[in-house]
């Protein structure tokens, strides 16, 4: 993976037994921030205390990286090699929301389970539906998952059995990061997106698919989602990704007044889904139905505040064709037509060992492209 100038993602970093800080990655190196900026801010354990100080600091740190960099030699006694460093998780996180905002992937589960029915329920074109999950498992690319436990209810059992689930499955998200908060009972519009998004992560919502099928029913997602969420190391910081953004895609009904905004807008993001090395989709982000802005103006409409370190989640992002849709349960259609891999076997859901990544990039200035770096996990067994 590379990452040029233009990207200058953030993370937090460790080698031997020193102590976590913060750096920016760039090409093979790291920035060691703290004494390259002389910036006592760079020597915490996380973004947040960097986040938390708003737009015009993200702009002027940044010029000064690309100052810095401009200069190689100036800037030589700063750059770590990459190689043997620890990745940690890059924030503290204070709250997370998911969303489930792509359209496509919304039919497709409409179409799995209510087959009969509208694949979309009536409320899913008027809001940006999600659900709040658990920020003390979201964890960091590289973190081992083990495979979750809870009840199960078997199409023909009268009764519900408890043990490993047996349909883990993958959801390719793309996440942002909050860095300035707002006040309890005050809404974030949605031209007020890029006063407190600081960046863009690689996301993986781990989804038990039959626990979750037993418990979601009345109140959504619980067991079968908190176990474990990962993220790639690196934040994207939103500057990188100016030439990325698109049009939404045409909507009808039209969105409420509180929904609506310049800053509506997609994120031309090409994501990659690897399963034990092999591609198994390509999901395009750009065409997702509810954007990242329109999501937190959603999240915070009622009041609710925002808290420097919030992470929210697009929800699995899926395409119009076979070939990206960002889920198991979609490639395989809910079990029926298991994947074929090169080796010869098959997969309906996750089985213990296999190592799932994500991947992607978009555009960036003059024709280059922007890598998000990846988020990956290998899958355990169960301990129950």
């Amino acid at each position: 993976m590379s990452f040029g100038i233009e990207t200058l993602p953030y993370g937090v970093f460790s080698r031997g037994g020193e102590a976590r800080r913060v750096g920016v990655r760039f090409g093979d190196s790291v920035i060691d921030l703290a004494p390259a900026l002389g910036d006592d801010v760079f020597s915490r354990q996380s973004l947040n205390a960097f986040m938390a100080r708003g737009f015009e600091a993200w702009s002027e740190t940044r010029g000064r990286i690309i100052d810095l960099l401009g200069d190689l030699e100036r800037a030589k006694p700063f750059l770590i090699p990459a190689d043997g460093l620890t990745l940690h998780l890059p924030f503290e996180v204070a709250d997370y929301v998911d969303f489930y905002s792509s359209r496509q992937h919304a039919e497709n589960l409409g179409r799995i389970f209510r087959p009969d029915q509208q694949p979309l329920a009536p409320n899913w074109l008027h809001l940006p539906i999600g659900y709040h999950g658990r920020a003390g498992t979201v964890v960091v690319s590289g973190t081992e998952v083990e495979r979750p436990c809870g009840q199960r209810l078997s199409p023909d059992g009268p009764a519900p059995a408890f043990g490993p689930s047996t349909r883990l499955d993958i959801e390719v998200e793309v996440g942002f990061v909050v860095g300035v908060g707002s006040s309890m009972g005050t809404a974030v519009p949605v031209d007020g997106f890029r006063d407190h998004v600081f960046g863009v992560v690689l996301m993986n919502d781990w989804s038990a698919r039959d626990i979750q099928a037993y418990e979601y029913v009345p109140l959504g997602p619980f067991l079968g989602k908190s176990f474990a969420t990962s993220i790639s190391p690196w934040v994207i910081p939103l500057a990188a990704l100016d030439n990325a953004w698109v049009s939404p895609p045409v909507r009808d009904p039209e969105p409420l007044p509180y929904l609506r905004g310049a800053a509506d807008r997609g994120l031309d993001i090409d994501l990659e889904l690897r399963l034990n090395g092999e591609v198994l989709s390509r999901p395009p982000f750009g065409g997702i139905y509810w954007t990242p802005a329109q999501q937190l103006a959603h999240m915070t409409i009622n009041g609710a505040s925002l808290r420097c370190g919030d992470l929210y989640g697009s929800g699995t992002v899926s395409g119009s064709g076979a070939d990206e849709r960002g889920s198991l349960i979609e490639l395989s259609w809910n079990g029926r037509d298991p994947i074929r891999l090169a080796d010869g076997t098959t997969r309906a859901f996750l089985e213990d060992g296999d190592v799932v990544t994500i991947s992607a990039s978009a555009p960036g200035p003059s024709g280059s492209r922007i890598t998000f770096g990846e988020v990956s996990g290998t899958i355990l067994p169960a301990r129950c």
